[in-house]
């Protein structure tokens, strides 16, 4: 490839933030949750990148051919791959294209054809190296590629943007539940490859309250490690969902004495935790079932694939709730709220 930058080149990434930043020196934009993707351009050649710098192109052939679609023969553009699923965005369909069989990955590219989201311009369509300048000159000549170059491709989008804080905090308040969180960037830097500078994100952090079907020991003494989530669904089996681990360590022997007094098969009816695996030890693997008397609340950021994505934090306990309330109502999403940010 004939670029005056060439894969991998690591993208700029953003430092996690409590609040959203304000000031007239912020851009903001939705955080889709994806797969970071660098798409570099000549010519025919077309070569995909990830946030590691590792080649996506062979898990993403629907994605080369809409690059090499767009009306331009030269660019590097960054962005997020996202794969929509009856309007929403299914990040467990992300996981299954790293496959290693070809054959696979072209029946899930026909089944769910993946879109990028493209917030960014590195190289235009001269060739031109833009990453020395500002995101204020940056912005304009991305909107400019796309009305010129991507105009009506349905495969790369634009990812809004704006400067108006109330806008951004908006996006959370109409489609906060499908959305990622907020990107904030800074209006006056210039793009800084492989660095947290001048970009800050802003996640999306829910809470649920869940029924502790379980618990596991911790792996090196005999008190509780983690309490093992539950939500009820409509035929009333309760499923397993994820687990929480925030305990205090002076918590944790009286706690341990309070689910031990409640162990009692099955703990969950529907799905089960699993055992031991290639990451757990015989140990962590095990489990104890438990009464479904206790509930807990508790903060997560995904919930895809009927389980939390990522381990919960323990936000508090809720002896005035009933178990049964406890359902998977509270975490399932209607709608295809955070695609509609893209018709804007």
């Amino acid at each position: 490839m004939n670029l005056p930058i060439q894969p991998p080149y690591p993208p700029m990434e953003a430092l996690l933030v409590d609040e959203i930043p304000a000031g007239a020196q912020w851009q903001y934009e939705p955080k889709w949750d994806g797969f970071r993707c660098l798409a570099f351009r000549d010519g025919d050649d077309v070569e995909l990148q990830s946030k590691a710098g590792q080649p996506l192109h062979r898990y993403f052939p629907e994605l080369v051919e809409a690059v090499r679609a767009i009306q331009c023969p030269r660019f590097v553009i960054d962005g997020e791959i996202v794969i929509p699923i009856d309007g929403l965005l299914s990040f467990d369909d992300l996981l299954m294209r790293i496959h290693p069989a070809e054959s696979r990955i072209k029946k899930l590219a026909a089944e769910s054809p993946a879109v990028l989201i493209v917030f960014d311009l590195l190289v235009d369509t001269e060739g031109g190296l833009l990453v020395d300048l500002s995101l204020t000159e940056r912005r304009p000549r991305l909107e400019t590629f796309f009305a010129n170059c991507v105009n009506g491709n349905a495969s790369v989008r634009l990812s809004p943007a704006t400067t108006s804080l109330d806008t951004a905090k908006g996006w959370f308040a109409d489609v906060g539940g499908s959305l990622d969180g907020i990107v904030a960037k800074r209006r006056d830097v210039p793009y800084l490859s492989g660095e947290r500078k001048g970009m800050q994100k802003v996640k999306s952090i829910r809470t649920v309250d869940c029924v502790v079907g379980g618990f596991r020991y911790g792996s090196k003494e005999k008190t509780v490690g983690s309490l093992l989530l539950g939500l009820y669904d409509d035929e009333g089996l309760l499923h397993h969902v994820g687990f929480t681990s925030g305990i205090r360590a002076a918590d944790k022997p009286e706690l341990t004495r309070k689910l031990e007094a409640l162990v009692r098969p099955p703990g969950f009816t529907g799905r089960a935790p699993g055992g031991p695996s290639r990451w757990s030890t015989e140990r962590t693997g095990e489990w104890q079932p438990l009464s479904p008397e206790l509930v807990v609340e508790v903060a997560y950021d995904h919930f895809t694939g009927g389980r939390f994505r990522h381990g919960t934090n323990l936000h508090r306990w809720r002896p005035e709730k009933p178990p049964r309330e406890c359902t998977l109502d509270q975490v399932q999403t209607a709608g295809s709220r955070s695609l509609e940010l893209l018709q804007a």
